[in-house]
């Protein structure tokens, strides 16, 4: 019995010396494990407050009318889903939330993060604080004046083109997505990586490329990534609720590629902002100029497999060409989607725990399943 104690004792004492010696964000990885849709407590966070002037969906009269297939409920249960939206011509159609969630409950986004980063990007660009789309990045962060990083332009990142030296990896403990996620160190660590080829010639998804998008943007406006958008962002779109973006440390920097928090019906407001070319009834927060080409892909890249022009990714929106349509849409890594139907003036939200596995070339099979339930919603209350 003594010997086994002895060598529990050891082991233990082996362990803890082990993750003693690990960095930081290897230690966070360990304590929390794979990320969370409901991550805003573990994590240091600013909160964009929303205005005293909310606007508010109306409902349609056809709310909540239509009554989910028994297939359809048994899908969404399947992955989790926590909040299921569809909005058509300003209104809201159909609603569905899990018993644990509701209209209140903020979620990680995660890298649907990223087209508000590009939202950003564009208003900063309306107002001259960058002078241009083409400018290269040293303009605006020093550490982008040496070695290849001087090629990098802002167009660049907006269209994952950049080349960084990031490994898109969710499940690897020292992954660079691990680090970032998990890190206090955010901007020396990804303004520290190197750029791996030529910039410019072909779409590579890297969540780092966003962040380095974020910095420029602080740099160019002098302001943090959250106090920009509360408010040249979520105040103008009139939010209903607060919402909050994560950062790396207390004080510390926007994790601009994956962590902003908001509900199902303010996250809908962004599929407003796509339908309508950047324009929110009436007030144009994002030009329609950036909004159309953020919207259309950079077809003069090649795709991620470096085999055809790239048709599915623009200024760090997706671009989804289904049965005739073509809907822009916002993605996370968990199933979290805001899909623009202009076809049907309508938005499709849905935010979840799980997504599918399952891919079509660029996209995974539950983004169709979701647009569908969401079209024959719209079509019922047609008729």
């Amino acid at each position: 019995m003594k010997k086994w104690i002895r060598i529990t004792v050891a082991t233990v004492a082996a362990i803890a010396v082990i993750y003693i010696m690990l960095p930081h964000y290897a230690q966070q990885a360990l304590i929390h494990l794979m990320p969370v849709i409901d991550d805003g407590d573990i994590f240091c966070k600013d909160t964009l407050h929303a205005p005293s002037d909310k606007w508010i969906w109306g409902k349609s009269p056809k709310y909540n009318t239509y009554r989910l297939p028994a297939k359809d409920v048994a899908y969404l249960d399947s992955l989790q889903t926590v909040s299921f939206l569809v909005i058509r011509n300003d209104s809201i159609l159909f609603e569905y939330y899990d018993e644990e969630w509701n209209d209140n409950v903020t979620s990680n986004l995660y890298s649907a993060t990223k087209s508000i980063v590009s939202l950003l990007a564009g208003i900063a660009i309306d107002e001259g604080k960058i002078s241009s789309i083409d400018d290269p990045v040293g303009k605006y962060l020093p550490e982008y004046n040496e070695g290849r990083k001087k090629e990098v332009t802002i167009r660049h990142l907006l269209t994952m083109s950049a080349r960084l030296d990031w490994d898109e990896a969710y499940s690897s403990l020292f992954s660079a997505t691990t680090h970032g996620y998990y890190g206090n160190d955010l901007y020396d660590f990804v303004t520290g990586l190197d750029i791996t080829g030529t910039p410019g010639e072909q779409y590579t998804y890297r969540s780092g490329e966003t962040q380095i998008l974020a910095f420029v943007i602080e740099a160019a406006t002098g302001e943090t990534l959250s106090s920009y958008a509360e408010r040249k962002l979520w105040q103008p779109i009139q939010a209903e609720h607060d919402a909050y973006w994560l950062l790396d440390k207390k004080g510390g920097d926007e994790k601009a590629f994956c962590c902003f928090h908001t509900n199902a019906r303010d996250a809908a407001r962004f599929g407003k902002l796509m339908l309508n070319n950047g324009n929110w009834n009436g007030n144009q927060i994002v030009s329609e100029k950036y909004m159309k080409e953020a919207m259309t892909p950079a077809s003069y890249l090649k795709d991620q497999w470096g085999k055809d022009s790239l048709d599915y990714y623009g200024f760090q929106f997706w671009i989804m060409h289904y049965k005739g349509m073509t809907n822009p849409y916002m993605r996370g890594m968990l199933g979290q989607y805001v899909i623009a139907i202009p076809e049907k003036n309508a938005i499709v939200v849905r935010l979840g725990k799980k997504r599918s596995d399952a891919y079509i070339k660029e996209i995974t099979t539950d983004i169709l399943r979701y647009t569908d339930i969401g079209i024959n919603i719209i079509e019922a209350a047609e008729h």
